[in-house]
């Protein structure tokens, strides 16, 4: 039985009409597959959204463990660059600029930092200097 969206971090419609055609089809010749690919694309985007451990996954979404499968395999097949890749064509085409960016900014910039860092080195450094700390 599908699962009603019921959390903010659900997709709509209109974004896993886009997404449907991204994320892969189960397997033929394999178990027939028990949850829907919206479903699991919904627990994924909940734990990554909301920033819980697997395990907290609520009970209305498939068992984590799935879900937590279902993430590894399609991260390691390209799945989620695949769709980030055709998401940001269509903001781009869309906003009326090229499909595929022709430029890039690198930040080179880098911060100086102690080797301790923190209180203890700035106590150490004012005790050096003579300044009273208290």
């Amino acid at each position: 039985m599908p699962r009603t969206p019921s959390y903010p971090s659900d997709l709509s419609d209109t974004e896993w009409a886009i997404a449907e055609t991204l994320v892969p089809a189960p397997r033929r010749g394999g178990r027939p597959a028990r949850h829907r690919r919206r479903d699991i694309l919904d627990a994924i985007f909940y734990i990554k959204r909301g920033g819980v451990s697997w395990r907290m996954l609520p009970i209305d979404f498939p068992h984590w463990k799935t879900v937590y499968d279902y993430f590894r395999i399609w991260k390691q097949e390209g799945v989620f660059e695949r769709i980030n890749d055709a998401l940001r064509v269509q903001v781009r085409v869309a906003s009326g600029r090229n499909a595929i960016p022709t430029g890039g900014i690198v930040d080179s910039r880098s911060v100086k930092t102690s080797q301790k860092g923190g209180t203890v080195a700035t106590t150490a450094a004012k005790r050096s200097m003579g300044e009273n700390t208290t």
